[in-house]
């Protein structure tokens, strides 16, 4: 007989969520309709920012925010280990070298004073990056205001990995309204906060950023006679001004998204609700349990714990396993990106980010959806007690 499994993350999908789909599929557009403007609003209208740029995924807008900042040959990103690695795989996809700022230790997010450090050492030597892209690990912002100075500072653009973070707040603001960025990334892969089964947007309050990306998820055509080099040639007419991608969202993915955004707030309160329970009824286990960054608002896409390892009999990979074993589909965010083979094979090794690696020998994410029971996080509790006391 199969064990029911709590997963790590789980979508939420409503009979209105269904609907909106339907509707797509009986109209006119399946792709390049109304529905894609109509979501791009949704998010404008949360966040503040003055563009959204819906794409079809989270990668595929952090590559055309990177190119729509003139990232090249030559150039340099920096961004955090503890990540996904397409936000680091997108400076290699424009031809630019890519290195990494360790993690703070509380809260697992880029380390603002090791980047001070890092920054320093760079300018010296003529290594400073064009572009940092800081991760909202968990939905945690990271530390922006000290970012967006050392950027002014510095001289390097900003790209906020808010792939984890819709609906969460940054000193009472909400994440996306690009005051410390240039741009802000958001995923909407089906364990994110909100869903359209695959997909991704970009934010950013600066016109020439907003078309250039727009262009570029689009083949890097246009329609719009003023771009173009001659006069249209009549009404079929449009032409290629740049080398750009099909990076564009479907309509039925958008429609998904319209409705999704109307429960957004209702998703990261339970969240936080779940998150506030975690914190009590496990507090007298041998963890660590998450840090809340001063004057933030976390979207709690993950709730990550971290072993007290000296405190236990088994190993890390043991507790993993063993939680799995008994129906909690733990998952671990993330393996540092410069210890992947890829990686490795450019010149990094383990031990060039310490804190990073510390915090990957101990992390475990815990199952943290809005639909989540009472029954399930006891559930949890109990598995995390029989694994770590016995």
């Amino acid at each position: 007989m199969s064990r029911t499994v709590i997963p790590y993350g789980k979508q939420d999908i409503s009979q209105q969520d269904i609907d909106s789909v339907v509707d797509v599929l009986k109209s006119d557009f399946l792709t390049q309709g109304p529905q894609v403007p109509a979501f791009e609003k949704t998010l404008t209208e949360h966040t503040g920012a003055q563009y959204a740029l819906a794409v079809n995924s989270a990668t595929s807008a952090l590559h055309i925010a990177c190119l729509a900042l003139g990232l090249g040959e030559g150039d340099r990103l920096w961004t955090t280990p503890i990540t996904f690695v397409a936000s680091a795989n997108c400076g290699l996809y424009c031809g630019a070298k890519v290195d990494f700022v360790d993690i703070d230790s509380a809260t697992y997010n880029i380390c603002p004073k090791k980047l001070e450090q890092k920054l320093i050492a760079a300018k010296t030597n003529g290594t400073l990056p064009k572009v940092v892209i800081p991760v909202h690990l968990s939905g945690q912002p990271c530390d922006m205001k000290a970012i967006a100075k050392l950027s002014q500072e510095y001289g390097f653009k900003v790209i906020e990995d808010a792939s984890h973070a819709i609906g969460g707040r940054y000193h009472d603001q909400p994440i996306g309204n690009c005051q410390y960025s240039d741009i802000t990334v958001f995923s909407f892969h089906p364990v994110k906060i909100v869903t359209t089964a695959e997909g991704g947007a970009a934010l950013t309050n600066q016109k020439d950023l907003a078309d250039k990306m727009a262009l570029l998820r689009s083949h890097g055509i246009t329609r719009d006679p003023e771009m173009m080099t001659e006069t249209s040639h009549g009404g079929w007419y449009y032409q290629q001004i740049d080398l750009g991608f099909n990076y564009r969202m479907t309509e039925l993915q958008a429609a998904l998204g319209v409705t999704q955004m109307q429960r957004l707030d209702d998703f990261v309160t339970a969240r936080h609700v779940l998150s506030k329970r975690y914190n009590e009824i496990l507090s007298a286990l041998p963890l660590v349990l998450p840090y809340q960054l001063e004057d933030t608002y976390s979207g709690l896409h993950l709730f990550v714990i971290r072993l007290k390892l000296d405190d236990i009999s088994l190993t890390h990979k043991q507790v993993f396993e063993a939680l799995r074993e008994n129906g909690i589909g733990v998952n671990l965010h993330y393996i540092p990106v410069h210890t992947q083979p890829y990686y490795q094979a450019m010149g990094f090794s383990e031990g060039d980010y310490p804190e990073s690696e510390s915090y990957y020998r101990e992390a475990i994410s815990l199952p943290m959806f809005h639909t989540m029971t009472i029954e399930q996080q006891d559930q949890v509790k109990v598995v995390l007690e029989k694994v770590l006391l016995s």
